[in-house]
């Protein structure tokens, strides 16, 4: 997933991140809720509330959101109840893109990501068009000046990964979704912070974008990722990163 996860890292070391912290937050927040009520509030017993909350803790979110994020999920607290969804689209140059997210209105989400994707040459797809160019993996980004490669190898191989990509600046470790939890927890003993880390949808083959279709792609997922109702942004979109640099200039 090359483009992609070079999209982020350079996002990463340009302070993208910290800028949209609030936005972070709120996704997070969502998913802990929603993992509490289908699961339980209990992190031990709740694998799936395990993760998130260690994404919480790596964002450095305080103790307290997210102790009232699983209280909103179990019931113990009032909150608002939102469904997971999955969408399918098409980006400029027949790029393929999945949303996962989590809304309270379908109606008004599924309208306005039309519109957006309308304004920048996308469109909605057809149920498993898009989806059948990927595949659900844990994806771990890890910036190559944190770590050697021979001590990062043997950490996540040893715990259950079932490759380590090399991606220009960075390291892409690929894990079965099930061993994922293991593979991070293996990064985590080596002090070592990832520049992104979930269980994401990785694509079989990549397609290249340059000039203005590069441009409006990248525009579109910037978009995309900042919508409320969206929580994961997941493309097969392989841009340079000199195109991505100029976009964020």
């Amino acid at each position: 997933m090359s483009g992609h996860s070079k999209w982020h890292t350079i996002k990463h070391k340009k302070g993208a991140a910290d800028a949209k912290r609030g936005r972070v937050f709120t996704r997070i927040i969502k998913e802990i809720s929603v993992a509490a009520r289908a699961g339980g509030g209990d992190a031990d017993t709740n694998p799936r509330l395990r993760t998130i909350i260690a994404e919480a803790k790596a964002a450095n979110m305080p103790a307290e959101n997210i102790k009232r994020a699983i209280r909103r999920g179990t019931g113990e607290e009032p909150g608002v109840n939102y469904e997971e969804v999955v969408y399918e689209a098409y980006g400029p140059g027949g790029t393929a893109i999945i949303l996962e997210g989590l809304t309270d209105n379908k109606n008004r989400t599924v309208g306005e990501l039309r519109h957006l994707l309308d304004k920048y040459n996308g469109k909605m797809a057809d149920r498993n068009t898009a989806l059948r160019k990927f595949s659900k993996k844990g994806q771990i980004i890890i910036e190559k000046t944190r770590v050697a490669e021979d001590v990062l190898m043997a950490a996540v191989l040893e715990a259950g990964a079932d490759d380590m990509v090399d991606d220009g600046d960075s390291w892409e470790v690929l894990t079965a979704p099930a061993a994922y939890d293991a593979v991070r927890e293996a990064v985590t003993k080596l002090e070592v912070e990832p520049l992104s880390a979930a269980v994401a949808m990785v694509p079989a083959e990549l397609v290249t974008l340059t000039g203005k279709e590069a441009q409006s792609m990248l525009r579109l997922l910037d978009m995309l990722e900042d919508h409320e109702d969206i929580q994961h942004v997941w493309s097969n979109v392989d841009i340079d990163e000199k195109e991505i640099e100029a976009s964020l200039s």
